[in-house]
């Protein structure tokens, strides 16, 4: 049978995944995005009716974080839409060790339709597709927390996890928290990607108060600074971020995909190797 999917977020690192997977297996897929027709924009609510209708089942993804403030009213006030149009289904994907985002969940499952939570931390891509790929570029990566392992996951792990939880009518009101299968710190990942891409990389250890000065010098907006330096404190400085499950696995019929095993395939394409320009 063929559904009819919204994929909110469907250009992101986790939707675009999600959104070929589904295409690929027929389904009626609309894309989420400000950019789409018709488009979704988090802040503009007047257009949520409109890309909801017709739509079966819904994946959520919150951009920047659920951790920012007016997340937990953006998420409250689409599932009473989602709810009004007749969505069967809620998958949402939310964060691993943060108190604001769980506030989310609880919206989403108590929404009256048949809702399921993943629980991700940071994922591998955060190297290849996201803020932790310019300093490799440069030769030169200076983070903070420099001791603390992550079992960072995988995003084409989270895409088929969602997937099959999309697709399925069981799972409900149950909360998976994704991981892959080891802890990485960045003195490890620095230096598994100089030694898969014969590059010489620098791992400077800093102090999370040097971090944010750096970003502040850089210009990053006042919102992205906040939003990492939550990150780091609040999430990767957080015990139940540092540890690792089964639930791929459990959910998925094999393990997971290796730190690793995405540093071998993601230095084959050369990303890592690209000249940052001035």
């Amino acid at each position: 049978m063929k559904n009819n999917i919204l994929v909110l977020g469907g250009t992101g690192k986790t939707g675009r995944r999600i959104v070929k997977r589904l295409n690929d297996l027929g389904h009626h897929v609309r894309v989420g995005s400000r950019g789409a027709t018709p488009s979704f924009d988090w802040n503009d609510p007047a257009g949520w009716p409109a890309v909801l209708e017709g739509m079966e089942k819904v994946y959520i993804t919150y951009q920047p974080d659920l951790a920012v403030p007016g997340a937990k009213e953006a998420v409250e006030a689409l599932t009473k839409v989602a709810k009004e149009k007749g969505v069967n289904k809620l998958v949402l994907l939310s964060g691993k060790g943060e108190v604001e985002a769980e506030r989310c969940e609880q919206i989403v499952l108590n929404s009256g339709i048949n809702s399921t939570i993943i629980r991700a931390s940071w994922f591998n891509q955060n190297f290849s597709e996201s803020f932790f790929l310019p300093p490799i570029q440069a030769g030169v990566v200076a983070l903070p927390m420099a001791h603390l392992g992550a079992p960072y996951v995988d995003a084409n792990d989270l895409a088929d996890v969602a997937v099959k939880l999309l697709l399925s009518d069981d799972h409900q009101g149950k909360t998976y928290e994704l991981t892959g299968p080891s802890l990485w710190n960045f003195e490890q990942i620095t230096a598994a990607i100089a030694e898969a891409t014969g590059r010489e990389l620098t791992f400077i250890p800093i102090s999370l108060q040097e971090f944010v000065a750096a970003l502040k010098e850089q210009g990053v907006p006042g919102d992205v600074v906040w939003l990492m330096e939550y990150l780091f404190t609040e999430v990767l400085d957080n015990p139940t971020n540092q540890v690792v499950t089964n639930d791929v696995e459990q959910l998925l019929g094999r393990p997971p995909v290796d730190f690793l095993q995405y540093v071998e395939e993601t230095s084959k394409t050369g990303i890592w190797n690209a000249k940052v320009e001035a």
